[in-house]
């Protein structure tokens, strides 16, 4: 039996100081945990969030490296010598970067992703306003974290490195984009990691019940600027809750249109390219149950307004989902958000009907509707999509009966912010 081994090359300093380092940790999970620590700050590495893995695992697991704000290149080496495995990488708060992959006893594969990693701090003074819910949140800390998820997961290897070469994806929006932390919510911004290859990086700096004001006013703006680079995307879907401001001067073609001009503004003058994404439809259909009736008032249009006169892209993510619902139907669109019956989920003692937010099936058919946005706005970007990735529909879609995900173990049953 090979020892496992723990390799720390520091570029700089050590685990604790500012500068980013590389981890090189070869392993044999979950059939060898004992020579892995539990993760603390001292230690700097290790496993987290769940207890460690036991050797006949079937669970998911966690592993977490303390490392500074920056993108960084995660190689992944899945398999086991000692049994037949079937693993799934996700990062950060389920950030999907590989599917349910099997691999034979004794085979071993390799994978390369890009993943960003933040914390609220903006400078010596200012930081990031966070919600209370956010504090617990696997994105929003001073560590970047892998899980290991699927039937039978097992690791041979991770290796992590900075990573200055990749282009960053930025997102802002709201709950339909947000990095959502607990099953059953999903988001399209942590589905859209599944297709981008290792050149691209995505930071999803998105939150449940944000306007496009008040995510300018939780220096969140703020927070995408100290990390944007010359020729990086910054992507910007509003209006969920935009139309729900009343204070003096509230409205889409007034505070809403303003704000979506600082975004330009900022992101123009680092030399960053702005792109707009309409805001994703609620399930809310006609009397006849046959098509989508309008929810968002103006502002869609105003959206669309202020891209015209400001040459600015625009993702129709609004027609899409349309589409998509119309195309499910009435019944079967239920199956794209949260809607369970009482007592599928631990702790559930009502049933979820919410007709705005997405299941993981429905996050990850939004997200392919944002990747065919990039491409039919012709965005360079798209140039670095994986070679697995094929052309996609709303009219289309995946059937959502053969659609499989893994649940990260927690729940929550309460609605996200916005609802």
């Amino acid at each position: 039996m090979k020892k496992t081994i723990l390799m720390l090359c520091l570029l700089a300093a050590s685990i604790s100081g500012a500068k980013a380092q590389s981890y090189t940790l070869k392993c044999d999970l979950p059939y060898h945990p004992e020579k892995i620590p539990y993760y603390s700050d001292a230690v700097g590495h290790g496993f987290d969030v769940t207890k460690a893995p036991t050797k006949t695992s079937t669970s998911p697991f966690y592993y977490s490296v303390k490392v500074p704000d920056g993108n960084y290149r995660v190689r992944v080496t899945i398999g086991s010598k000692h049994f037949a495995a079937q693993t799934v990488v996700r990062a950060e708060n389920r950030r999907l970067f590989l599917e349910c992959t099997p691999t034979r006893k004794g085979e071993l594969k390799t994978y390369t992703f890009v993943i960003n990693k933040r914390s609220p701090r903006i400078n010596d003074t200012e930081s990031v306003k966070l919600k209370p819910r956010e504090h617990d949140y696997l994105d929003w800390d001073d560590r970047l974290t892998l899980e290991f998820n699927g039937p039978r997961p097992a690791v041979a290897g991770i290796e992590i490195e900075p990573d200055t070469t990749a282009r960053t994806l930025f997102l802002c929006g709201n709950s339909t984009v947000v990095d959502q932390m607990n099953e059953p919510w999903a988001s399209w911004g942590q589905m859209i990691t599944r297709w981008f290859d290792d050149k691209i990086a995505i930071s999803n700096h998105a939150e449940s019940g944000l306007t496009a004001t008040t995510f300018i006013a939780q220096n969140r703006l703020d927070k995408v600027m100290t990390m944007l680079k010359p020729g990086d995307y910054v992507l910007v879907e509003f209006g969920h809750n935009d139309q729900k401001e009343k204070f003096a001067g509230a409205g889409a073609y007034y505070n809403f249109a303003y704000a979506l001009k600082q975004f330009i503004d900022r992101v123009r003058k680092a030399k960053g390219n702005i792109v707009f994404v309409t805001p994703t439809q609620r399930r809310f259909f006609d009397d006849q149950q046959l098509h989508i009736m309008e929810t968002h008032g103006d502002y869609p249009n105003a959206m669309r307004q202020v891209a015209q006169r400001e040459h600015v892209p625009v993702i129709e993510l609004h027609d899409m989902t349309r589409t998509f619902f119309e195309t499910l139907g009435y019944e079967n669109s239920k199956r794209a958000l949260v809607h369970y019956p009482m007592g599928t989920f631990p702790g559930q003692q009502k049933e979820l009907a919410d007709n705005t937010h997405f299941n993981p099936y429905g996050a990850y058919e939004v997200a392919k509707m944002v990747v065919m946005g990039m491409k039919a706005c012709q965005l360079p970007i798209t140039n670095d999509l994986r070679p697995d990735w094929k052309d996609f529909s709303p009219a289309h879609p995946d059937d959502w009966k053969t659609f499989k995900w893994y649940p990260a173990p927690f729940y929550d049953n309460v609605k996200p912010d916005g609802n």
